[in-house]
């Protein structure tokens, strides 16, 4: 008898953990257990409440099911946008055209309010086109330290001056332009938004690094 009043809830869980056929040798006991149900606001039965742990798991699954499929829709329609866009760049038949068609179709298949870009070290014959403007040293040398897209607020960089209405652009994706990832910057895509938040600082950059690698190969064409 003193051994029994000294044990715990967790000899009592440990007891029932032991001999798993407890509550089919003594059935008449499930009835009887009263548990605090935090849904019904009153006590349940035991089966009861195994009812509810058990919707709540099946709830809370459905829940994670719905967000994976979100996350699908969602790079499906990301894939196609960005198959779109090889597309047109692969479909370009002027060099000297292709960095207009590239941020055209940039803006127009992933509604990017401003983008533009520049390129350093180009061939002759496109030395004096718009997309060969002059860039500062600090520009470059900005450029050649990105290892990964910047993203983030317009802290009044520079680059931000070669977009059009400069003025409104509260969030910037800043893409390195390299021939691989061990060379130098040889340009860089600028991507604008008046939406503080479109480009925000904990954005994930892996799909802003394929447009960057995309960009970058297609637009080698232009260099001397």
């Amino acid at each position: 008898m003193s051994t029994l009043h000294s044990m715990n809830s967790d000899d009592v869980a440990h007891y029932l953990e032991q001999n798993p056929h407890f509550f089919e040798q003594h059935a008449e006991l499930l009835g009887s257990v009263r548990l605090a149900s935090p849904l019904l606001g009153r006590a349940v039965s035991l089966q009861e409440r195994q009812m509810e742990v058990l919707r709540e798991k099946i709830r809370l699954q459905e829940l994670h099911l719905a967000e994976l499929l979100r996350v699908a829709q969602t790079n499906d329609a990301s894939s196609e946008r960005f198959q779109s866009w090889t597309r047109t760049l692969l479909l370009a038949r002027n060099d000297v055209d292709l960095p207009h068609l590239l941020i055209d179709s940039l803006q127009s298949v992933f509604s990017v309010p401003y983008a533009t870009l520049r390129l350093w070290n180009v061939a002759p014959a496109f030395a004096h086109t718009w997309f060969a403007a002059p860039v500062s040293e600090d520009a470059r040398l900005f450029s050649n330290s990105l290892d990964v897209p910047f993203c983030g607020p317009n802290n009044d960089f520079e680059v931000t001056a070669w977009l059009d209405q400069a003025a409104s652009v509260a969030s910037l994706a800043l893409l390195p332009l390299r021939t691989d990832t061990h060379a130098g910057a040889f340009g860089l895509l600028v991507l604008g938004s008046p939406d503080a938040e479109r480009f925000g600082a904990d954005m994930a950059t892996d799909f802003l690094a394929r447009l960057g690698t995309t960009a970058s190969a297609a637009l080698a064409c232009l260099l001397d």
